[in-house]
């Protein structure tokens, strides 16, 4: 146990920028952390059918920390989810080992209307894959070692083993003190929408 939060540790230390000098100490104060450390307990717990606590132990970690791992959840070694607000993953996810998530991401299922209970309905991610800022993984989909999937990407497809995921970037619209000078992709699209005028003051 000692060895593993060691790990966890080291790894947050190596992959989050802002840990250098003096500051590695506050790796200890990061909830991502703290949820994957509360996991393990709750996952022995659960593998031995312990009724009610394995799900305690979660809901408490949630409410202290921002993230919701279910205690049917496998993770791997060395997983680090940096500022670790809005993290979800999902009972029959499996994480693999250096796996990387940052915030607001979903591992889940798709939904009671096609998820059976019970059924194996949550993604299973590889080795040293990354999740970046909002992404959403659903259903039972497998993304290969060092894949690498975007912001806000939504993934309902298997990933290949190294391959690069990614949202659609942003449109910028230059505006005029009083109108929009070039249309977005969204208002091009729908020709009723007009941009609204900016009043400098």
């Amino acid at each position: 146990m000692f060895e593993s939060i060691l790990e966890d540790l080291h790894a947050a230390c190596r992959r989050d920028p802002a840990l250098y000098g003096s500051r590695v100490l506050e790796a200890a104060l990061y909830p991502g952390l703290w949820a994957v450390w509360a996991h393990r307990p709750a996952h022995r717990l659960h593998l031995r059918g312990v009724p009610f606590a394995p799900r305690l132990i979660s809901q408490l970690t949630r409410a202290l920390t921002g993230v919701e791992i279910h205690p049917g959840a496998r993770l791997g070694r060395r997983l680090f989810i940096d500022h670790g607000a809005g993290v979800v993953i999902g009972e029959t996810a499996v994480v693999g080992d250096d796996v990387t998530l940052y915030h607001h991401v979903t591992l889940g299922g798709r939904g009671f209307r096609s998820d059976g209970k019970g059924a194996a309905r949550h993604p299973v991610l590889g080795d040293r894959v990354t999740v970046g800022v909002g992404a959403s993984v659903l259903g039972r989909v497998y993304v290969g070692d060092d894949a690498s999937i975007g912001a806000h990407c939504l993934v309902l497809a298997d990933v290949p083993a190294g391959a690069r995921v990614s949202a659609p970037p942003s449109t910028v619209a230059f505006v005029t003190a009083t109108t929009a000078t070039a249309p977005t992709a969204a208002a091009a699209a729908a020709p009723n929408v007009r941009p609204l005028p900016i009043t400098r003051r």
